[in-house]
C-alpha cells in the first residue's frame, strides 16, 4: 500500500517556489527592490515601528542580513530608523511615503501572478493544498525543536 513518505514532493515545491519568484522578480524589477527588500518593506508597512531583531524574526532571517537589507532600503528612501523612546540603544523601523506608493503596486503584481498561476485550480483545491503545506511546515518546525545539534567530531 502506498504511503505519504513514498511521494517525493520536495523538488516540486522547490520548482514552484523558484518559478513564482522568477516571475515575481521579472515584474517587480521596475521598482528596484530585491525580494528580501520587498518582504521587509511589506512587513514594516503592516507592522510599523518594529525593531530590527523583531523584523528578522518575522522574516525568518538573521538579524545581520536584515540589517543590510534595512541599510539599502534606508539609502533608497523606503525606510527610516527612529530612536526607540524606551531604549536609547535601539531603533524602530518605519516605512516612508515612497514605500507606501510601491507597496500598492507590488501587491497588484503579487495578486496578478497568483491569479495567473492558479488558472484551473479551484478555491477549495488551493485551500486544501495550503492546509497540507501548513501541516508539513509545522512538522518541520517541530523537528527544529526536537533535533539535537550534531556532536562535534572527536579529535585523535
Amino acid at each position: 500500500m502506498p504511503k505519504t513518505e513514498d511521494i517525493s514532493f520536495g523538488y516540486l515545491l522547490n520548482d514552484v517556489t523558484l518559478l513564482f519568484r522568477k516571475h515575481f522578480d521579472r515584474r517587480a524589477v521596475k521598482f528596484g527592490l530585491t525580494r528580501a527588500q520587498w518582504r521587509a518593506t511589506k512587513m514594516l508597512y503592516r507592522r510599523e515601528g518594529l525593531r530590527q531583531t523583531e523584523l528578522a524574526e518575522f522574516l525568518e532571517m538573521e538579524p545581520i542580513a536584515v540589517g543590510r537589507v534595512i541599510d539599502r532600503l534606508q539609502a533608497a528612501g523606503f525606510v527610516e530608523r527612529r530612536p526607540d523612546p524606551k531604549d536609547r540603544r535601539a531603533w524602530r523601523l518605519y516605512t516612508t511615503a515612497q514605500a507606501s506608493d510601491v507597496v500598492d503596486d507590488m501587491e497588484r503584481i503579487a495578486y496578478e501572478l497568483r491569479r495567473e498561476c492558479t488558472v484551473g485550480v479551484t478555491y477549495e483545491e488551493l485551500t486544501q493544498a495550503m492546509d497540507v503545506m501548513t501541516r508539513i511546515k509545522e512538522n518541520l518546525q517541530a523537528l527544529d525543536a526536537t533535533e539535537l545539534p550534531p556532536a562535534p567530531p572527536k579529535e585523535g
